[in-house]
């Protein structure tokens, strides 16, 4: 058996505290790639599990062009309302 070198790819999972707990997490990059847990940890780990599957179907074009390039980064912006 050939050894196959493994790509790391980085991707931005954005994590979102739910009222009723837990936390809801998806990836920007990977369209309908969603995941959530109790904890944040679960969720890191659901949402990693999410991604793996999610690049097994998928295209490797979409994976190539897909990868945060770290080009990405959240700015705070406040909006008048009311």
């Amino acid at each position: 058996m050939k050894n196959q070198k493994k790509k790391i790819l980085e991707y931005t999972a954005v994590f979102q505290e739910e009222k009723s707990g837990g936390y809801s997490v998806w990836v920007p990059e990977l369209p309908g790639c969603t995941s959530q847990g109790e904890t944040l940890d679960e969720a890191k780990g659901n949402i990693e599990e999410a991604i793996s599957l999610y690049l097994e179907d998928a295209s490797s074009d979409i994976v190539a062009s897909s990868a945060n390039s770290g080009l990405q980064f959240f700015v705070p912006v406040r909006v008048a309302y009311g």
